[in-house]
C-alpha cells in the first residue's frame, strides 16, 4: 500500500523547496495539486516528470475515489498551490479518506504563510490561534472577531490585497489599536513586514495601492493587570477566613489567588492574628 504525502513548496522562493519534498515528488507515482499549471512550473524548476491531477476546492470530493485507487497501487503526494497543504487549502476530506482507508499519511514539512510570519513579527509565539481569512462581508467579519476579541492568543489572519484596508478598520473597530505585524508577498521580490499599531497599519496601507497576499498578525487581549489588595483589606479577609476555622495553609492559596499577595506573606499573616 502506498503512503499519502503532503508535501509542503515555496510561498514564493524556489530555494525554499527541501531537497526531500524534490525527492518524493520524484517517487510519487502521482501528484495531487491544487492548481496543475502552477504545480507544473514548480516541477519543470526541479526536472520532477512525476504525472500530475488535479485537486481543488471544487472538484476535491469527486477525485478521492481515484486518489485512493492511486494509493493501492503505490505512494501519491498533495501539494498546494504554495506552503503546507491542508491549511487553508485543500487536504482534510483527502487526509480523512485515506486514513479511513487505512493508508498512512505522512507530513514532509516546509514553508507555511501563517507560521512564517508569526516568528518574525515580535508578537508572542507561544500561544497562538490560526482563524485563515476573514469572512468577504464586513458585519461578518466583526461578528467573526468580535468572537475572539477577549482571547489572549496570538491571533493570526490572511487577507487579500483589495480587502486589507477594510479588515483593518473592522479589526481596529473590535479588537481597539492592538499591536500587528502585516506581512506582505513573504520571500518574494517585493517581501514586506510593517510592524506597529493597527491604526498606523490601516494609513500605511491606504496611502498606496496594497498589492500581493497578506498575512495579519494582531496582539491577544493584554492580561489584566490585577489590583493588590491593602494591608487592610488583607487584614480585613484573613479574620473573617479564620473564623470559618480553616488552616493557615487553605487561607493563604485562597486569598493569594484574590489579593495579588504572596502565600508566603499571607501565611504569615494569618499565624500573627490568630
Amino acid at each position: 500500500m502506498g503512503i499519502l504525502y503532503l508535501v509542503a513548496t515555496p510561498i514564493g522562493n524556489l530555494e525554499d523547496m527541501s531537497p526531500r519534498g524534490v525527492r518524493i515528488l520524484r517517487e510519487c507515482i502521482l501528484i495531487a495539486a491544487e492548481d496543475t499549471r502552477h504545480s507544473g512550473t514548480l516541477l519543470k524548476h526541479f526536472d520532477i516528470k512525476t504525472p500530475l491531477t488535479s485537486y481543488f476546492e471544487h472538484n476535491k470530493l469527486n477525485k478521492l475515489d481515484l486518489i485512493l485507487e492511486k494509493l493501492s497501487q503505490g505512494d501519491v503526494a498533495l501539494v498546494s498551490d504554495a506552503g503546507t497543504p491542508a491549511i487553508n487549502d485543500p487536504g482534510y476530506e483527502l487526509v480523512q479518506a485515506a486514513l479511513a482507508s487505512n493508508f498512512n499519511v505522512m507530513p514532509v514539512p516546509g514553508p507555511s504563510a501563517p507560521i512564517a510570519a508569526l516568528t518574525v513579527s515580535g508578537l508572542p509565539t507561544d500561544s497562538f490561534l490560526y482563524l485563515g481569512y476573514l469572512p468577504h462581508k464586513s458585519s461578518e467579519r466583526r461578528k467573526a472577531v468580535m468572537q475572539i476579541a477577549d482571547l489572549q492568543y496570538t491571533l493570526i489572519f490572511l487577507e487579500s490585497p483589495h480587502r486589507i484596508v477594510d479588515s483593518l478598520e473592522d479589526i481596529l473597530s473590535v479588537l481597539g489599536d492592538r499591536r500587528i505585524c502585516v506581512a506582505r508577498e513573504m520571500t518574494k521580490m517585493y517581501e514586506e513586514y510593517w510592524r506597529g499599531q493597527v491604526s498606523g497599519a490601516i494609513e500605511h496601507f491606504k496611502s498606496k495601492e496594497p498589492r500581493g497576499e497578506f498575512t495579519l498578525v494582531v496582539a491577544g487581549k493584554k492580561k489584566e493587570e490585577r489590583t493588590v489588595w491593602t494591608k487592610e483589606a488583607l487584614l480585613k479577609a484573613i479574620n473573617k477566613e479564620l473564623k470559618k476555622e480553616k488552616s493557615a495553609k487553605e487561607i493563604s492559596s485562597e486569598l493569594a489567588e484574590q489579593s495579588g499577595w504572596n502565600k508566603k506573606e499571607i501565611y504569615a499573616l494569618v499565624n500573627q492574628n490568630r
